[in-house]
């Protein structure tokens, strides 16, 4: 999805589509915090 959305933001300019794909960006961006923290539980890091 966050490549259409970027497609369709470099393909018209529209702000909604580039808002989408910020959106979607943040949310890889804190997945991966989320996953990297459960990887390393507090106080047992490797």
């Amino acid at each position: 999805m966050q490549h259409i959305s970027w497609n369709l933001f470099s393909a018209t300019g529209n702000v909604d589509a580039y808002l989408l794909y910020k959106d979607y960006q943040r949310a890889d961006i804190e997945r991966d915090d989320e996953s990297e923290l459960s990887m390393h539980p507090e106080g047992q890091e490797s």
